[in-house]
């Protein structure tokens, strides 16, 4: 059945808009040649588009001709502003940009656990009230028109809701309520934090030529999550990814259901990953953190290693060299470690590539991206490619903004009946 022209229109109108918002300004004809309308249904569409308010000239195509340059039009970017958060146990970090993405203030804060659940939300909605202002919205916030929150922990796939998990902070779930009372006209909705990550991973970072793999998150905390045939999978209860539970070898013994400490967590968190070092007889000054570590070891094994070579698991490093040899025991203990939940995921699921992200994988780059993909070559049949995180602990902020922003622009842009 041919559709009506009231839905021809919006699907007409729907594709102008994401054209601008891939491409920024184009003129009436580079919208005619890109999508393959008319030149007066793309000027209908340019006029109906005009008098909504959602785009606007924004300057003129600079082609040397005669006669008037063409008009440039493209989205009016200051119509709605969205705010995103990366919610984490002891610290939240916001941005505010317009509707097109662009960065318009950001800043974070510590946290304190001990304060108690009301300080540590009133700290975390005082900054998004503070870098709202900055941004230039209203007192009151009434030109935040939506809040993407990413937050370690489950979301209940029904309600949209962080569900009560042991081990995390109780005020994480009293947030989005307190946000929704301080900023009442706002979208607020939460995600898990590597489902984040991973999406920022599909449009920004690591992953932008696959629409099949893993994000493995390596940080404080480890998860991962699955996108499959360009879609992002939670599972029936939200848990799709929560690998820090999976039961692995050399732990003292197996996870349970409130408590991950004896599962894969055991062996790639921060923690174990700064005893690591330790054991491996890494000199690092006291309260280096699991990044800098990873990193101080990848920085030594990328002289030894040639343009294009592989990791071989061997340390390879200089004789006499104890510092270099400590540092490649490390990473070859670590990426043994990680191999382990990267061929679980790899069994099951068949991803074809995984991410090592978080903070811990782009710390260690190519040096221990190219060790866990040679392990997985050892001990798996599918062919797999291991890639540390562009994006690194940024990904979670990005992410937040990237479903902020197409949750504003699904509502902003929605068919209306002209």
């Amino acid at each position: 059945m041919p559709a009506s022209p009231s839905t021809a229109r919006a699907i007409n109108d729907r594709l102008a808009l994401s054209l601008l918002q891939q491409e920024g300004p184009l003129t009436a004809g580079q919208l005619k040649q890109l999508t393959g309308l008319s030149r007066p249904t793309v000027a209908d569409l340019v006029e109906r588009l005009t008098a909504s308010g959602l785009i606007t000239v924004v300057g003129e195509a600079g082609e040397q001709r005669r006669g008037p340059n063409a008009r440039l039009y493209g989205i009016v970017a200051d119509r709605a502003h969205l705010a995103a958060l990366d919610v984490r146990t002891e610290s939240v970090s916001v941005l505010v940009s317009d509707l097109v993405g662009r960065v318009l203030a950001e800043g974070s804060v510590p946290v304190d656990p001990e304060a108690g659940e009301a300080a540590a939300v009133e700290q975390a909605v005082g900054l998004v009230e503070r870098v709202a202002k900055e941004a230039g919205e209203a007192e009151d916030g009434g030109q935040l028109h939506t809040v993407g929150i990413g937050a370690p922990g489950l979301v209940d796939p029904a309600t949209g809701e962080l569900r009560d998990s042991a081990g995390l902070p109780a005020w994480h779930r009293r947030l989005v309520a307190a946000l929704q009372e301080r900023f009442p006209q706002a979208r607020v909705s939460v995600e898990n934090e590597t489902n984040l990550a991973a999406l920022a991973e599909q449009r920004e970072g690591a992953a932008q030529d696959r629409d099949t793999f893993v994000l493995l998150w390596l940080d404080d905390s480890c998860g991962a999550a699955v996108v499959l045939d360009g879609g992002l999978r939670r599972g029936a209860s939200g848990g799709t990814g929560e690998i820090g539970f999976l039961p692995v070898p050399g732990t003292a013994g197996l996870p349970t259901a409130t408590d991950c400490s004896g599962g894969y967590h055991s062996l790639v968190g921060a923690a174990a990953i700064v005893e690591l070092a330790r054991e491996c007889g890494m000199e690092s000054g006291i309260g280096a953190t699991a990044a800098s570590l990873v990193a101080e070891a990848a920085g030594a094994d990328a002289p030894r290693r040639g343009a294009g070579d592989r990791a071989t698991g061997t340390d390879g490093a200089a004789p006499g060299s104890r510092s270099n040899r400590a540092h490649a025991r490390f990473l070859d203990t670590l990426a043994d470690r990680i191999a382990l939940g990267v061929a679980a995921v790899v069994a099951i699921l068949d991803p074809g590539c995984v991410v090592l992200g978080g903070e811990i994988g782009p710390a260690g780059a190519a040096a221990l991206a190219a060790r866990v993909e040679e392990r997985i070559r050892r001990m798996s049949p599918l062919p797999t490619e291991v890639r540390p995180s562009a994006l690194g602990g940024a990904a979670v902020l990005r992410g937040a903004l990237l479903t902020a922003r197409a949750r504003a622009q699904d509502e902003l842009f929605a068919p209306r009946d002209r």
